[in-house]
């Protein structure tokens, strides 16, 4: 018996070692092909700040890595939205039951949502909330107080902002893979909702560092994800509600 189990586990471990790898291997090389064209990409995500600020067309660098660093983690952001649908795809294989046909399509319907909610909160943060989060930020200059934006300063208030709202437009997702899962009770989420919307709201705050006017900005489309949740999930039936 003891022989079985480990066997089992042992078995699971190496599956989940391998998608690992491959979802590893998907980044990387999503990476590297985002360095070769990370001039374009910098230039590409200046827009918004162009947007906010049309004198500001440049920026600066204050030490003699920080641009090639800076290079280097826009890449690996480009490298983990190019590789977010390998990683969700290998993950979703790994904890579904089994391999038939039905659960293969599954599969791609799982995949295509959540790269589908994650490109649409990096989109929403790119044209809706940068520009907005810019505008007011560099509202502040005048004639005495002139914004110098440091080039990694800039790309990591980007990189954390796309990934903030793609991560955050996963609400739904998520939710329908604990109803799928048996993980909550059926009518859990519609149950709790006030607890959520304020974790959310406390979430949204925290995700953008106390600025106001990114954390409505960042709640109100959860609100609506959050919905979208319930009504996605319900068909599932979910485990006993005693046990909820």
């Amino acid at each position: 018996m003891t022989t079985g189990l480990s066997g089992f586990f042992s078995e699971h471990l190496k599956e989940l070692r391998n998608r690992v790898l491959v979802s590893f291997l998907a980044i990387l090389g999503a990476t590297l092909i985002a360095y070769a064209f990370s001039e374009h990409l910098v230039r590409f995500l200046m827009v918004p700040l162009v947007q906010g600020h049309p004198t500001l067309a440049k920026l600066v660098y204050t030490n003699l890595t920080e641009a090639f660093v800076s290079y280097l983690k826009i890449s690996l952001l480009a490298g983990l939205i190019v590789g977010f649908p390998v990683c969700c795809y290998e993950l979703w294989m790994f904890i579904a039951p089994g391999l038939h046909r039905h659960e293969r399509r599954m599969a791609r319907t799982v995949v295509f949502w959540a790269t589908a909610l994650f490109t649409g909160g990096v989109v929403f943060a790119y044209l809706v909330v940068m520009p907005e989060m810019l505008t007011f930020l560099l509202s502040f200059a005048d004639e005495q107080l002139e914004p110098l934006l440091r080039l990694d300063a800039y790309l990591t208030f980007v990189a954390r902002t796309s990934l903030t709202f793609g991560l955050a437009f996963e609400v739904p997702f998520l939710m329908v893979m604990a109803a799928k899962a048996g993980i909550v009770s059926k009518g859990y989420f519609s149950r709790q909702r006030k607890y959520f919307y304020l974790a959310i709201l406390i979430l949204a705050f925290l995700l953008t560092a106390g600025d106001v006017l990114s954390a409505i900005l960042l709640a109100v489309p959860l609100f609506g994800l959050y919905e979208a949740g319930i009504l996605i999930s319900r068909p599932f039936k979910g485990k006993a509600t005693g046990q909820g």
